[in-house]
């Protein structure tokens, strides 16, 4: 069988579930032939944790088009920071290979714009990985509506909550910088605004939100007079806490993080109550759809108990999606906590008052409720992860729900972020049509698949 040539770029922990699938699950349909990152070092690491990588090419960030010409690559893998994946999609394209992308696509309407002109012209594959969509409870949800057994959505309230261990993960990295990761509103919830877009095949037209830095931050830490706090989390300083990420708890951030600073110095464990953080932990929006229904969305990012809510109004009845992926934040005597439980579902401990579950209820009109049942799902991302790598590295398999994403689709998940962002700054809602997208605009001329 023939191998697909692959580039990557950006060797993170994001990029650690692609190489496993290279070099192992996924060994007889790809090769790795080229690889970069800024920090050689996280390279290293990650080689030795892939054998069966063998011994792919580096090239410097900025020779990214040059090495697809030379080393004959059909895609590009995409896991650098969010604010870089404009410049590495365009690229790709221009010089001819398709493209793999993370979530969110870009970060900002010049991004947009410049994606969407280069898939244009290119004809190039673009496609956004979008795992929670292949998550059994997620599908499931998508049935129950595309089936009718609800009738014509009318409106969809969305709660997203973050626990004290991946919420303030956000406020430690990069992320804390919206012009790198485009806010919360961009980065992580533009899964959700996907979610909401595909399960009701429809695109978003208006946007009013609000919120703010109300929990991490110094001036926060201040207010409720929390005191002096290390820079980071990797210390033996007493003033450590609950907050404090120590990176040699885990060979994971160990091999991939601490041990790299001496070759870029970027600290993966800063202070979630530092000075300086510019996205928002408190966002509520609301957001109205094409064919007239209306979204009340929400996201907190310092929640004891981890998962969502949503709730699916229709002309006949209701759907209930309830997930708890954490129940609570606990953390052992050596400091050490599963960072994101949705990823690493096989480490999280139970709770027995607030157990890991999820459920799917749907009641019609004047009948009793009933519970969906929900097929297991195992892995990352309620079961997502693996089933959306085989779509990647196998192709697309038939598919009624339409669960693969390509660039429009990402366009239609982060407009409401965009829009989202404008709102916050303005105090007003935001039309979708008053976003300078460019071509990218025709994304939003039909709904979703």
């Amino acid at each position: 069988m023939t191998r697909l040539r692959y580039a990557l770029v950006g060797s993170g922990s994001r990029a650690q579930m692609y190489l496993t699938a290279i070099a192992e699950t996924h060994s007889d349909v790809a090769e790795l032939v080229a690889w970069t990152d800024t920090n050689t070092g996280r390279q290293d690491w990650s080689l030795a944790q892939h054998a069966g990588l063998g011994s792919p090419v580096r090239f410097e960030p900025d020779q990214l088009g040059a090495a697809i010409a030379e080393h004959a690559v059909d895609r590009v893998i995409i896991t650098s920071p969010d604010f870089t994946h404009a410049d590495y999609i365009v690229t790709s394209l221009e010089a001819g290979a398709d493209v793999v992308v993370e979530k969110p696509l870009t970060v900002n309407e010049e991004g947009v714009r410049r994606i969407a002109d280069a898939a244009e012209r290119t004809g190039g594959d673009v496609t956004i990985t979008f795992n929670y969509r292949y998550s059994p409870r997620n599908s499931e949800l998508k049935r129950v509506i595309a089936s009718g057994e609800i009738g014509e959505v009318t409106s969809v309230h969305f709660e997203w909550v973050l626990d004290t261990a991946h919420g303030a993960d956000y406020f430690r990295r990069w992320h804390r910088e919206k012009d790198k990761s485009g806010g919360l509103l961009i980065h992580k919830a533009s899964h959700h605004f996907d979610l909401v877009g595909w399960w009701i095949a429809d695109v978003p037209t208006r946007v009013y939100a609000s919120g703010g830095l109300r929990f991490y931050g110094a001036e926060n830490a201040a207010r409720r007079g929390l005191g002096p706090r290390p820079e980071r989390g990797t210390t033996d300083s007493p003033l450590r806490d609950s907050f404090s990420l120590d990176l040699r708890s885990d060979p994971t951030w160990k091999g991939l993080y601490l041990d790299q600073e001496q070759h870029d110095g970027y600290l993966r464990d800063r202070d979630v109550f530092d000075p300086g953080i510019t996205i928002e932990d408190n966002l509520a929006l609301t957001v109205d759809y094409a064919r007239g229904s209306t979204m009340s969305y929400s996201l907190n990012a310092h929640s004891p108990w981890e998962g969502y809510t949503v709730a699916v109004n229709g002309t006949l009845g209701r759907a209930e999606l309830t997930v708890i992926e954490r129940g609570s934040v606990l953390v052992d005597e050596q400091g050490r906590t599963v960072v994101d439980p949705s990823a690493r579902p096989d480490l999280v401990a139970d709770d027995t008052q607030r157990p890991v579950g999820e459920r799917l209820v749907v009641q019609k009109h004047f009948q009793p409720a009933r519970e969906v049942p929900i097929p297991e799902g195992t892995g990352g991302h309620g079961g997502g992860d693996a089933v959306l790598l085989r779509d990647v590295f196998i192709g697309r398999q038939p598919d009624p729900l339409g669960r693969t994403a390509d660039w429009s689709d990402g366009v239609r998940s982060m407009v409401v972020g965009l829009a989202g962002n404008r709102s916050l700054e303005t105090g007003q809602a935001v039309r979708i049509s008053d976003l300078d997208l460019g071509s990218a605009g025709s994304a939003l001329a039909g709904v979703a698949s």
